[in-house]
């Protein structure tokens, strides 16, 4: 194998290796957001993590955040505004990446 090749499949690995860390942060953050809507909604123990679950598994609708923005915001109804989950999103961002990193040490 020449140097070229291992270069080639180290870059390979390390673009597979960001890619999965990159689908966990944002699926933790999507989760913590759950939790927080669920806590504004009343919800509690079982039925928030529930609902956290439903928030994840929105984001698989399209590309990007919108989607999850959508669902929260109108499952928050007058409790809260797109605005106001999406600067919850960006805000959790940062703990979501901390807890995946700290897990995968």
């Amino acid at each position: 194998m020449t140097t070229f090749d291992e270069r080639e499949q180290a870059f390979e690995a390390k673009f597979a290796h960001d890619e999965e860390m990159r689908f966990k942060v944002e699926a933790r953050c999507n989760k913590l957001l759950g939790l927080w809507a669920a806590e504004k909604l009343g919800k509690s123990g079982d039925e928030a993590e529930a609902y956290a679950k439903t928030v994840v598994i929105a984001d698989f609708e399209e590309a990007g955040h919108e989607d999850v923005v959508r669902k929260v915001s109108g499952d928050l109804g007058s409790l809260s505004s797109d605005d106001e989950v999406r600067a919850k999103l960006a805000e959790l961002l940062p703990e979501a990446k901390a807890q995946v990193m700290t897990e995968t040490e």
